[in-house]
């Protein structure tokens, strides 16, 4: 059985605007959304189909939050990025999936295991579970995913592309 995963807003917004929600199910069993994300999420409006998606995918759990320790405030991240780094600092093992560069760098002085976006889809390929990255890659740029060309060759280059 795969380790648990917590999923941020970007990932979430990211792959249900580009359609692949499903690549989630590589980040972890089970996946896991805190409400802080989802009331995030509905507080930006255009991702209200985010909202609906995760609401409608039984295979997320929505967990509720819990109080967020001196170490992660201290980094004064956003209200998901904080419960996402909470939860995966209370459960030993969780992944953090999360894109923000300071939820990483926290993430990482913390020893929590993390994933990206990105991850995720390089994951994918090296699964068997799509033929091509690029092709899935040009699709969540397209849905509003920043990425440099340089990352985005390197990252391909990593699973032969």
């Amino acid at each position: 059985m795969a380790d648990p995963a917590v999923v941020n807003a970007s990932p979430l917004i990211l792959l249900t605007a580009a359609g692949l929600t499903e690549l989630l199910h590589l980040a972890g069993n089970p996946v896991l959304v805190p409400r802080a994300v989802i009331e995030e999420i509905e507080a930006y409006g255009p991702s209200d189909a985010t909202a609906t998606a995760v609401r409608q995918a039984n295979w997320l759990t929505i967990v509720e939050p819990q109080l967020v320790p001196p170490i992660i405030e201290r980094w004064d991240l956003g209200s998901g990025e904080s419960s996402v780094l909470t939860w995966a600092h209370a459960h030993s093992g969780t992944v953090a999936v999360l894109d923000d560069l300071a939820a990483r760098r926290c993430a990482d002085s913390l020893g929590i295991p993390i994933r990206g976006t990105l991850g995720l889809v390089l994951i994918a390929k090296q699964r068997g579970a799509i033929a091509e990255a690029k092709p899935i890659v040009e699709r969540l740029r397209q849905a509003g995913m920043y990425l440099s060309d340089a990352v985005m060759n390197r990252a391909l280059s990593m699973v032969g592309e």
